[in-house]
C-alpha cells in the first residue's frame, strides 16, 4: 500500500506536504515529491517498498523529464511489458520499476495503454508536453482515488481526509451519498459522503486539461460475459486450478520477503 497526491494549482503547493503527512501511515519507508511552477501542477507520493527497492522512488521521470508519474499498487505484468517495450527502444534507468513500465507504455500507447495493464492500480501521470493529467484506477477498484475539481482548481488523493487540507474543499456532507450509506453501507461511486469530493469509478480514467482547467472522465473497461464454452466439471476445475495459481504467481512478484 502507497500513498499519492497531487494538485494542480501554484497557490495550493504549501497545502502539498501536509496532505502527504496524512498518508505518511499508507508509505512509510520513502516519499517523495515534484512540482512545476510553470503550469502549478505539484505531486507527492508516500512509498511502501515492494519492488525496486533502491532506484524504484517515487515521483518518477522519463528520460527527457516530460512525463512524471505516480502510482499506489502494483502492475503485475510489469516484466513482460519491460521486455516488450526494451525490444522497442525504450530506455529504463531502474532496475526493474513496475511504475517506469507505465511511463514508457504511456510514450508508446497514450490512454491505450490501460487495456495491457494486469495489476492493482490507481496512479497520476503529468505529461507536461501536451499540458495535462492522466489520471487512471484498476479495473476492479482496489486501490482508491479520490478527487475534487473546483472554479478550475483541481486536486487528488489517495484518501478523502488529505483533500481536506485544502481551503477551498468543503465538509458539507452530500445527504443522498449519505442516504446510500445508510442503506446500503457503503457509497457508490462518484459521490462520497462529501459534496466538493468525488471518487473515480473502477476501470475509469480521467484526464485532467491544465490549459482549459477542464475534467474529462471515461470507462475503459467492464466486466465481460463471453459464451459460455461447454466443459466437463472436471474441465471447469482444472482451468479454475490453472488461474488461481497464475493469479498467486502474479500476485507473489517482489524484491521483499513475503
Amino acid at each position: 500500500m502507497c500513498g499519492i497526491a497531487g494538485i494542480t494549482h501554484i497557490d495550493d503547493h504549501p497545502f502539498l506536504s501536509r496532505m502527504s503527512d496524512l498518508l505518511i501511515h499508507r508509505g512509510p519507508d520513502d516519499h517523495g515529491e515534484y512540482s512545476d511552477d510553470e503550469n502549478g501542477v505539484a505531486l507527492a507520493m508516500r512509498r511502501l517498498s515492494i519492488i525496486d527497492l533502491e532506484s524504484g522512488k517515487q515521483p518518477m521521470s522519463n528520460e527527457d523529464g516530460s512525463l512524471w508519474v505516480i502510482c499506489n499498487g502494483e502492475i503485475y505484468n510489469s516484466p513482460e511489458l519491460r521486455k516488450h517495450l526494451l525490444n522497442k527502444g525504450h530506455h529504463f534507468k531502474t532496475k526493474n520499476s513496475d511504475v517506469e513500465v507505465l511511463l514508457h507504455l504511456y510514450e508508446e500507447k497514450g490512454a491505450d495503454m490501460l487495456h495491457d495493464l494486469n495489476g492493482m492500480f490507481a496512479f497520476a501521470l503529468y505529461d507536461r508536453s501536451r499540458n495535462l493529467l492522466f489520471c487512471a484506477r484498476d479495473r476492479m477498484g482496489i486501490k482508491p482515488f479520490y478527487y475534487t475539481c473546483k472554479n478550475g482548481r483541481f486536486a487528488f488523493s489517495s484518501e478523502l481526509k488529505s483533500l481536506l487540507t485544502l481551503p477551498w474543499v468543503s465538509k458539507d456532507i452530500h445527504f443522498e451519498s449519505l442516504y446510500h450509506y445508510l442503506s446500503l453501507q457503503f457509497v457508490p461511486a462518484p459521490n462520497t459522503i462529501l459534496k466538493d469530493v468525488k471518487k473515480l469509478p473502477k476501470g475509469h480514467f480521467l484526464i485532467f486539461d491544465l490549459k482549459n482547467r477542464n475534467i474529462r472522465v471515461e470507462q475503459y473497461w467492464d466486466l465481460r460475459f463471453d459464451t459460455v464454452v461447454n466443459r466437463s466439471i472436471e474441465e471447469w476445475k482444472q482451468l479454475l486450478r490453472m488461474k488461481i495459481a497464475e493469479a498467486i504467481n502474479r500476485w507473489t512478484l517482489s524484491d521483499v520477503p513475503i
